[in-house]
């Protein structure tokens, strides 16, 4: 057991946060994304258990910082025919998230089909157990300074 580390974060996900770097993408997704079906460059899937994105996206943004040279931080899985207007979930995780992205940094919606094409380029991929639908997103590793 580590001291300062919230005790929900699992080996696995510690292990594949130490082993990202900057610029490296993680997808943080809901329970119903295709987690096995579309792998990452690392193929791991890490999985928490009992949290929702979220939660999930608290946690890991507790050690993960996200990046602030490219034009997005973080992206969000947009509803079919919704574009950029965001779903409850969206509203809820972007609470988590605008707080944690550098100054100048943004939290992009993308398209579902381009996020399905985009994720399998993420370096691993975090599956909560969210029941939203659409409630997928991707952080972008930021430095630290």
């Amino acid at each position: 057991m580590l001291k300062g580390i919230d005790p929900r974060v699992t080996p696995d996900l510690m292990d594949v946060l130490m082993r990202m770097g900057h610029g490296d993408e993680l997808a943080v997704v809901d329970s119903n994304y295709p987690a096995f079906a579309l792998p990452t460059r690392s193929g791991r899937v890490v999985d928490l258990a009992g949290l929702d994105v979220v939660e999930g996206l608290r946690l890991i943004t507790t050690l993960m910082p996200l990046d602030g040279f490219t034009d997005y931080g973080a992206l969000w899985m947009e509803h079919d025919g919704a574009g950029d207007r965001p779903d409850p979930v969206h509203v809820d995780a972007l609470d988590v998230l605008r707080p944690a992205l550098p100054e100048g940094a943004a939290a992009r919606s993308i398209e579902r089909q381009a996020f399905y094409a985009h994720a399998p380029g993420c370096y691993a991929v975090v599956r909560c157990t969210e029941n939203r639908p659409f409630g997928c997103f991707i952080l972008r590793m930021g430095v630290v300074f």
